[in-house]
């Protein structure tokens, strides 16, 4: 498996270790959505609380993706790989054996931390792996198997749940992960010569806390309120952070982020469609277990079988939307789909307590379509614009703002939900004529039902503004040639096929 200029012929046993690898991690993260509402429960948090454990995990992805591309470059696969699953694996022990919640969320950052590093190491093994003509059918394959994983994920999730406590979800992955971490010490021997490169301290440090800070000031505003000095104060010292850390990247020769790349018209706007979109997203994925189960009372296998047409719809449409792109390019795909996703998510901010089950089946379905139509279309005609050498930077970046905009987007939501559920409380436990803390259990499913609905109403907003900028999309072609990477000493360990995720 070392990387050299030829590319060699793929060694199937070692790819089909690391795709387990993978799809075990991403099968994790879709497992824990629906196990959301029992968490709440069990541990006795907040809404706002149990979200760090999506919004904390996708933080630490953001964070730690730049850093892939110096860690592929100075460190073997074997390495890498080991590093990570027993990361995962740690992780997973430590969550599946948690009675509290910061013990719970350490457990999800160290998953998260192997994560980030497994899956560009997946796609740049692929990379080398593959000549240029088999590539986009071996990511075709790959990227229908990682679509698996959402949607066997819920409704599997569902199950255990029902039948088990949530703590069984990490039980269950716990096994798996040693044996694909046991199969990769035994199967991976390559090697790898010394590569005299540094990792820039200062500017991991300085993403981190830009980063780290406007999340955390968007999530602690829900319980402590948007005047509390720590809130607007983390948001205040992200902002400053995160504004020194893109003007680092413009002095260093070898950035950890390249933000020249945003000089590149079709590649600025198909960054900040995605960026939206997302915001809107993974909210979706959050609030709707929280309805069904909290305020509707379905068990969490039918809240898992709620999710499943929507998965499968993703995944079908994963090869569809590519041939529908290359005939039509992506302005008319990408007005098309966020057309559909502004509608149905509004249709979601009029949610009642008699809203029927297949409704909101084919409703989660209609969303998950629009998505599909969007996503990659959009994500492949801003990097087709960019130039061969700048394609890994363009990667790296749309994988970090995508998790670090998903993260801020559920964050803010949640809390808008949260505060709105709270008002909302207030206001009919006073026309009740009794005090908050004395409302009864009707009450507060009401006040919940009305904060889904605001977070959604304003998710559907945040939708429209995506919408408005997909007018703008014109057919991206590269502005030296057609791109076709090809592993060279400065970019063969980073470069990273982007998945449109």
């Amino acid at each position: 498996m070392n990387s050299t200029h030829k590319t060699k012929a793929p060694n199937y046993g070692i790819l089909a270790v690391l795709m387990i690898g993978a799809f075990i991690a991403f099968l994790n993260n879709t497992l824990l959505n629906i196990a959301l509402p029992s968490i709440m429960t069990d541990l006795k948090i907040e809404t706002t609380t149990v979200q760090w454990l999506t919004t904390g995990f996708m933080l630490v992805n953001g964070i730690l993706i730049p850093t892939t591309a110096y860690l592929i470059q100075k460190y073997s696969v074997r390495v890498l790989f080991i590093a990570a699953m027993s990361l995962f694996l740690l992780g997973t022990v430590v969550a599946g054996l948690s009675h509290v919640f910061p013990l719970l969320l350490a457990g999800r950052m160290l998953q998260a931390s192997g994560t980030a590093i497994m899956m560009p190491l997946l796609m740049n093994v692929m990379l080398v792996s593959f000549p240029v003509e088999k590539r986009g059918a071996a990511m075709g394959i790959f990227g229908l198997i990682l679509m698996a994983a959402p949607a066997i994920g819920p409704t599997l999730s569902g199950w255990i749940i029902e039948h088990y406590d949530w703590r069984m979800l990490f039980h269950f992955v716990t096994p798996i992960a040693a044996l694909v971490l046991l199969l990769g010490i035994l199967l991976l021997k390559d090697k790898k010569e010394k590569v005299n490169i540094r990792l820039d301290i200062l500017s991991l440090l300085l993403s981190s806390a830009g980063f780290g800070g406007i999340l955390y000031g968007f999530s602690s505003a829900g319980n402590k309120g948007w005047g509390n000095p720590l809130v607007y104060g983390t948001i205040i010292v992200g902002v400053v952070s995160l504004t020194t850390f893109i003007l680092r990247q413009s002095k260093l020769e070898r950035p950890m982020l390249n933000f020249s790349i945003f000089k590149y018209p079709m590649f600025a706007l198909s960054s900040s469609i995605t960026m939206v979109l997302n915001m809107a997203m993974f909210s979706g994925m959050l609030l709707l277990p929280i309805y069904v189960q909290t305020i509707r009372g379905i068990s969490p296998f039918d809240a898992g079988l709620l999710m499943l047409p929507g998965a499968l719809v993703m995944a079908f449409m994963s090869p569809i939307t590519g041939r529908l792109f290359d005939k039509f390019g992506g302005r008319v795909l990408a007005i098309t789909g966020l057309s559909i996703t502004v509608i149905t998510t509004y249709l979601f901010s009029t949610l009642s307590l008699d809203s029927t089950y297949s409704y909101l089946v084919v409703l989660n379905a209609i969303r998950m379509l629009g998505i599909s139509m969007v996503m990659m279309p959009v994500s492949t005609n801003g990097l087709n614009q960019l130039p061969a050498k700048f394609y890994p930077h363009g990667t790296a970046m749309n994988n970090t703002l995508n998790q670090v905009s998903g993260a801020i987007g559920t964050a803010l939501l949640v809390t808008l939900m949260s505060n709105r559920t709270e008002s909302t409380a207030t206001t009919l436990a006073a026309e009740l004529g009794v005090s908050a803390a004395e409302a009864q259990q009707q009450i507060m499913i009401e006040s919940m039902l009305k904060g889904i609905n605001f977070a959604f109403f304003i998710s559907s907003i945040i939708a429209i503004v995506a919408l408005i900028l997909a007018f703008f999309i014109k057919r991206a072609t590269p502005q030296d040639g057609p791109i076709e990477i090809k592993p060279s000493d400065d970019n063969e360990q980073n470069v990273v096929p982007n998945l449109g995720t």
